[in-house]
């Protein structure tokens, strides 16, 4: 987000804190009761920032709203997103309910980043959902251990069954020695979502879609790195050096 102008790197990262603020509520331990109540605070506040009487913490946002005619709609399918997540512990979702939520945490961002970046409608929706739906989806493969650790798991129903694996109880599934097919079903969408994330942006202005094609090429990065660790345990974390990050950064820029 650094490498944008001014105004659309100070937009981005208004948007970055909101979703940085919700997601926080529906990862932290504490009660649902209260991490709900939390989330309701946030729809009254997006509810007001879009009347015009945005509380004053909120003003760099409504200042980006105003500037960028971002959504109302995409900010509340964020906050819908997190309440998937704090409602019970997703668990083996099947496909329909997992791309529901894939829409919500991250093609909704996609939306509103898009707003930012200046990208005509439609082929700023297309790439909002094609690039949205990879990002998470190599989220889902990457953070494996880390979501087991707060009792979720979100590789979808049908590929598991697919896979012959029954059981829905997080850790059993990582220690199944049948894990690498269904999490290969993931990485065949997340490859398919990539592709046609690149034929889109393909066809942009370079400056305008420098930023995501700096994010498609980091997260493409992680997932070739996933590929080739496996998934059997022991799963090592993957993780990108800043020294490539910074040559991918750099490879746009030029």
């Amino acid at each position: 987000m650094r490498i944008l102008p001014r105004e659309q790197r100070e937009a981005m990262f208004e948007i970055y804190a909101f979703c940085r603020a919700v997601d926080d509520i529906a990862d932290d331990p504490g009660p649902r009761e209260e991490r709900l109540a939390a989330l309701e605070i946030w729809r009254g506040d997006i509810a007001a920032l879009y009347a015009s009487a945005a509380p004053a913490r909120l003003a760099g946002l409504a200042r980006a709203v105003r500037d960028f005619d971002l959504g109302r709609e995409d900010f509340l399918a964020i906050i819908d997103g997190m309440e998937m997540d704090v409602r019970a512990d997703i668990r083996a979702p099947d496909q329909a309910t997992l791309d529901v939520y894939c829409d919500r945490v991250a093609c909704a961002v996609g939306r509103l980043s898009v707003r930012v970046f200046g990208m005509p409608r439609e082929a700023g929706l297309a790439l909002a959902r094609h690039l949205g739906r990879a990002l998470q989806l190599t989220n889902i493969l990457r953070d494996l251990d880390e979501d087991a650790g707060m009792g979720r798991l979100y590789l979808p129903r049908e590929a598991l069954r697919d896979a012959g694996i029954i059981s829905t109880d997080p850790r059993t599934v990582l220690a199944h020695p049948l894990l690498d097919q269904p999490c290969n079903v993931i990485v065949a969408l997340a490859i398919g979502e990539f592709e046609a994330a690149s034929a889109i942006m393909a066809h942009q202005p370079r400056r305008m879609v420098r930023a995501p094609r700096i994010m498609g090429q980091a997260y493409r990065l992680i997932l070739d790195r996933l590929i080739g660790r496996g998934f059997e345990p022991p799963r090592a974390p993957v993780h990108l050096p800043r020294a490539k990050i910074l040559l991918i950064v750099l490879r746009n820029l030029i």
